[in-house]
């Protein structure tokens, strides 16, 4: 390890720093600086802090990417004239100076016409990260999303095998969500159906896929019959699997001769100005409504 990669690892990022600084280092504390600011900002984001775990992950330095788009807006309003971007950055100093805020240059101080919010024009609005493949997406960002629904679950998938193959906890939150009053559907493939054999051969799983997906409906089973929570199988081809919490989504795309861990993964977050979380939701709704039939009706063995 060289000298630089050393002291980089030790310096602390400006905002563990700047909440030091604020007396808002502990959980409890930044909570409730969280909600008094977001009645100022968007009173539609109170109580929604970020898990425990979360928050340390953030003080640690250690995150792929930025925070979700309304913990930026947050952190940006608890931590005026700082934009979110420098907040994770390495401070220069030690743990015991506090920053000022940098210095806006007359050019970013200048009004400018209205853009996108997005960082490229292009870019949809709804959009919160691209990852090359399944297998880049942080463990933790998939238990984060399940365990922060507060209103609605939606898993549409073939399989969705990794998902309690990774978190063995999974099922049993899913479980305690529906107790909670959040509504579940949970949308699996019927093994027994031609386009699941199909997509094994697609996807040059063969019969592999129709065994991973009656290893998944074993997972999954203990779920049949829960009040709060609506089980059903279907036989379309699927174009993309859909993992829908509150107005979050990740969809994992699914290329032609492409392993599913390998394909991309989208996460979007539902937003006024975006069309694209809708669209996924159109698609879902639609196989929900007109393709699928509960689980306890199908062929698959009981």
């Amino acid at each position: 390890m060289s000298i630089d990669t050393a002291t980089a690892e030790v310096r602390p990022i400006v905002l563990k720093v700047l909440l030091r600084g604020r007396h808002l280092q502990s959980y409890r504390a930044f909570c409730r600086e969280y909600d008094k600011v977001a009645e100022q900002v968007d009173k539609t984001l109170r109580g929604g802090h970020p898990s425990k775990a979360q928050f340390y992950r953030w003080l640690s330095g250690h995150m792929v990417g930025l925070p979700y788009a309304d913990h930026c807006r947050i952190l940006e309003g608890m931590l005026p004239g700082w934009q979110v971007e420098q907040l994770f950055e390495p401070h220069d100093g030690g743990i015991e100076f506090v920053p000022e805020p940098p210095s806006a240059s007359p050019e970013l101080s200048a009004p400018v016409a209205s853009e996108p919010v997005s960082t490229h024009a292009n870019q949809p609005s709804d959009m919160v990260a691209l990852y090359a493949h399944r297998a880049n997406v942080p463990k933790q960002l998939w238990m984060d999303l399940l365990t922060g629904a507060q209103e609605r679950i939606d898993l549409f998938a073939n399989a969705s095998l990794f998902l309690p193959e990774d978190n063995p906890e999974a099922i049993q939150i899913i479980k305690n969500k529906a107790k909670s009053g959040v509504k579940i559907r949970i949308l699996l493939g019927d093994p027994e159906q031609p386009a699941m054999e199909l997509r094994g051969k697609e996807e040059r799983l063969f019969e592999g896929l129709v065994g991973r997906i009656r290893m998944a409906l074993a997972y999954y089973r203990p779920l049949v019959g829960i009040d709060g929570i609506d089980f059903r199988l279907h036989g379309t081809s699927l174009y993309n699997s859909v993992f829908r919490y509150d107005d979050q989504m990740l969809v994992n795309q699914h290329i032609y001769g492409t392993y599913g861990y390998i394909a991309p993964i989208l996460h979007l977050q539902k937003a006024p100005e975006g069309d694209l979380f809708d669209t996924y939701m159109k698609s879902l709704n639609l196989v929900w409504d007109e393709e699928a039939y509960d689980i306890r009706d199908a062929r698959t063995e009981q």
